[in-house]
Order: structure tokens, then sequence, then C-alpha cells
């Protein structure tokens, strides 16, 4: 399993025993509603508001809206101080195609459960079966006698549904293995994630964030080269060593704003909702 450093964590990623998918999957029919009632500038304040006051997520409660900002505040952040959602939110808007890996790598980089099965469904061949229950074993024989059946049950359903929404997976009763399709602004978004977790140069492209785009190394390269053409990195190869920069994404992301976003995160989770 990936073991992410903790320099990661000021940027917003999370480690832990625990993770959002005992109760939720990657939400992203809710994310895709809160972010388009919400301007790119939104700070989480204002995405309480539309989900509280306004039902941007159009729930049927009052309680259902509380509970699914908690979700998506633990996956996502919803704030602008953690590189992870405002690089996030940046790349948002470009490619509606790219949002289910971009929200994937995101909450991946912050659901150690989502992060737990990725050897096992990113090894299956396409047109393999995936079921919950295979995501029930994976989880209870990395965490023996940490959950409950029910717990496990509930989120082998989540994980297999996560993977789905991301495009890993395909089919509605019987889910098969199937290829996610990767875009640019996904694969900024994952270079940017391994680059967060210390990555350099041409190891940027054998990072699990990368790994969840579904594509082979040529691919990757090309969307790299896209992306760098909109604006969203600097890409430059020469010969089989490749230099990759996010001056646009990082822009501010200096020591001072490091340690500001490190007080912040500390109790995010806990806080969530309220």
């Amino acid at each position: 399993m990936f073991d992410l450093p903790e320099s990661a964590l000021p940027y917003g990623f999370a480690k832990g025993p625990g993770g959002t998918h005992t109760s939720r999957t990657i939400m992203l029919d809710e994310l895709r509603l809160l972010l388009a009632a919400c301007p790119a500038s939104a700070g989480y304040a204002d995405y309480r508001r539309a989900v509280a006051d306004d039902n941007a997520i159009r729930k049927d409660s009052y309680s259902g809206r509380v509970r699914s900002l908690r979700g998506l505040r633990e996956l996502y952040g919803l704030d602008r101080n953690l590189v992870l959602f405002r690089a996030l939110r940046d790349l948002w808007d470009a490619d509606a195609q790219a949002q289910p890996l971009l929200a994937f790598c995101c909450a991946a980089a912050r659901d150690p459960l989502l992060r737990q099965t990725a050897d096992f469904l990113l090894a299956l061949p396409c047109g393999q079966p995936a079921t919950p229950q295979m995501f029930y074993k994976v989880i209870a024989e990395a965490r023996p006698d940490h959950y409950s059946e029910k717990t496990l049950l509930s989120l082998g359903q989540n994980l297999a549904s996560s993977w789905q929404q991301a495009g890993h997976l395909a089919g509605k009763r019987s889910k098969t293995r199937a290829s996610a399709q990767c875009r640019p602004t996904a694969a900024a978004y994952a270079l940017l994630l391994g680059y967060l977790c210390g990555g350099r140069g041409e190891a940027l492209f054998d990072t699990l964030w990368v790994r969840l785009l579904d594509a082979p190394a040529h691919t990757l390269h090309d969307q790299a080269f896209l992306a760098s053409q909109q604006g969203w990195l600097e890409y430059r190869q020469t010969g089989m060593v490749a230099e990759v920069a996010f001056q646009h994404l990082l822009r501010g992301a200096d020591e001072s704003w490091t340690t500001k976003a490190k007080a912040h995160t500390k109790g995010a989770i806990d806080h969530g909702a309220h």
C-alpha cells in the first residue's frame, strides 16, 4: 500500500485508521452540483450556505444536507487554503469529462480506505469482475478485527461505487474492470499530487496518483504536454528525461502559507459540518 508522507499533510492530504467510505462514496453528483452553485472563489462558509440554506445538492431533509456536507468536506476539503482543493477547483470547470478522475484523485488523497484498494483494483485486467465482496476482503485482510461485518459490507459497496463513478468499473448489478478516461486536466492534477508527495521529474509519471489515471506512459506524457499548452503546468521533455513544474497551481504556496494551511488542517475533519 502507498505510504503517504507526512510532508504532504499540510496541503490537504489525510491519513489515519478510518475513512469516509465507511458511509459514503466519492459523491461525484453532489460535488458537481455544489461546485456549479458556487463561484471558484468561494470559501467553506459559502459552500455551507449553499448546502444548508439553498439545498444546492438537492437533499430531501436538512439532516441529509448536513451529513452530505460533512462527507464532501472530508473528501475534498472545500477550502481554498488547502492546495489540494484549490487546484481541484482551478481545474474543475475546464473539462467536464475530466471531473470523475479529478474528484477521485482528490478523494483518494484524503481517504486512506480508498487508497487501500488501489493496488487490487488497478491490477485487475479489463473485463474481470469486481464485486463489493472483493473490496470487503481487501479491507478485512488489511485491517483485521478493525471493522464489523456490517461496516465491511457497506465499505465494499461504497468502494465499488466510487471506482465505478471514476470510470474504472462498468456495469450496474455486475461490475467489471474498465479503463478510465484520462484527460489533460486530470493528468495535471495527478502530477501535482505526486509533486506534493515529493516526486520530481520522470518519477512523477510513476506515482499512485498517475496510476489512478489508468493510462500508458506515452499517453500520460501526451496529456502532460496538452496540459502545459493550456497553462496548467510547465512540461519539457528531453530524451528520456521530463521536467514538470506547477507555477500556476502552486502560486503562493510558500513556507508561511504551508504553516498556515497546516494549522488550518488540524481538526478540520472533526469540524466538517459545524
